[in-house]
C-alpha cells in the first residue's frame, strides 16, 4: 500500500489494520464457499443445512470488512477521464474534495449500522432462517468495515493534503505503465523499473 514516504508507528499500524480486514474479508468469501459446499454435502447425507443464510452473512461480512484494504490498495473502480489532464494543483484540489464525499459518505453510512447494530441487540432481533442467529452478530461485519473504511478515507486525505501519493492511486499508475518508483514511493526499486500487466 502506498503512502506519502513517511513510516512510523501509527503508519505501520494503520496498514496492520487494513491488511487484518483484507484477511477477514478473505477468510469470509471462504465462508460463502464452505457453507455452499456444506449445503450440497447436506443434501446428498439428508440432512437440512441451511446453507444460504450462511453465505448471505458471509458476504456482507466480506463485502463490507474488504472496503477499507481495497480502497488502500488502489482496487476500487475510479473513473480518472476528467482528471487525468488536470494540472497537478487543481487535481489535488479534486482529490481532496473527493475525499471529503467518500468521508462524508461513510460515515454518514457508519453512524446508522452502528445504530443498527446496538438496536438489534438491544431488541433481540434474530434471522428469520432455520438458524436463527442474532442479527448484531453479521450487522457488526458491516458496521466495522463502514468505520475502516470512513478511517481510511481520513488517512488518504490527510496523504493528499501533504501532497503524497494516496493509496488509491497506485493501481492506476501501475495499469498505466506509470514507472514502479513513481507510484508507490521507498518500494526499493529503480526509478526506470516498469511493470507491465
Amino acid at each position: 500500500m502506498a503512502d506519502s514516504g513517511r513510516s512510523g508507528p501509527l503508519r505501520q499500524s494503520l496498514d496492520g489494520v487494513y491488511l487484518v480486514s483484507g484477511v477477514l474479508a478473505g477468510l469470509f468469501l471462504m465462508g460463502i464457499a464452505l457453507s455452499i459446499i456444506a449445503q450440497i454435502i447436506g443434501r446428498f447425507a439428508g440432512v437440512t443445512i441451511d446453507g444460504t443464510e450462511l453465505a448471505g452473512f458471509c458476504m456482507a461480512a466480506s463485502t463490507f470488512l474488504g472496503l477499507a484494504y481495497t480502497l488502500k490498495a488502489g482496487t476500487h473502480v475510479r473513473v480518472t477521464l476528467a482528471t487525468r489532464a488536470l494540472p497537478a494543483v487543481l487535481k489535488r484540489g479534486v482529490e481532496v474534495v473527493c475525499c471529503l464525499i467518500g468521508l462524508a459518505a461513510s460515515a454518514y453510512f457508519t453512524y446508522f449500522a452502528i445504530k443498527l447494530v446496538l438496536q438489534s441487540y438491544q431488541f433481540g432481533d434474530v434471522s428469520p432462517g432455520l438458524i436463527a442467529a442474532p442479527f448484531w452478530i453479521p450487522q457488526l461485519g458491516m458496521a466495522t468495515g463502514g468505520t475502516l473504511l470512513a478511517i481510511a478515507f481520513v488517512d488518504e486525505l490527510i496523504i493528499v493534503l501533504q501532497g503524497g501519493t494516496p493509496g488509491y492511486q497506485t493501481e492506476e499508475g501501475v495499469l498505466a505503465g506509470e514507472p514502479v518508483e513513481s507510484v508507490v514511493p521507498d518500494a526499493g526499486v529503480p526509478a526506470n523499473a516498469e511493470r507491465s500487466i
